[in-house]
């Protein structure tokens, strides 16, 4: 018996979902999660390879002026540099970074900056400014 003209759209639909399901899936190593893959940890931290990029930079000075302007920080702290830092790959990025500031009498103040950014929304949130506990 053959089949009806009408039911070939379901089949063809039913034979690519099998096909799908059935193809294989790279393993967390493929994705660099586990045993020697070169990437970073899905969902884990992994250090920044280079602090001195300018959006990293950007990223650092921006988060002072937000913890300045939701009264985390003191008006008078001026962003030095970021000096290190980590980042977490999330829905976006989450960053970790470890920003030097200079309060007024020009002594560096370490702090720890938390920033989440979506690039593709144009989503930038600092989730925390608190100061570094301890020296770099």
């Amino acid at each position: 018996m053959a089949t009806p003209r009408h039911h070939l759209p379901l089949l063809l639909l039913l034979a690519t979902l099998a096909a799908v399901a059935l193809a294989p899936f790279p393993g967390a190593a493929a994705l660099g999660g586990a045993n020697g893959g070169d990437g970073p940890l899905l969902g884990g931290w992994a250090p920044i390879s280079d602090v001195g990029d300018k959006h990293i930079q950007e990223l650092g000075g921006w988060a002072l002026g937000q913890a300045k302007h939701q009264r985390l920080a003191a008006d008078g702290l001026r962003f030095r540099r970021v000096v290190r830092g980590e980042e977490q790959v999330v829905s976006g990025m989450r960053y970790r970074l470890y920003v030097d500031a200079a309060d007024p009498a020009g002594r560096t103040v370490p702090y720890v900056a938390v920033v989440y950014e979506q690039v593709w929304t144009r989503t930038r949130q600092l989730a925390s400014f608190t100061p570094a506990p301890g020296a770099h």
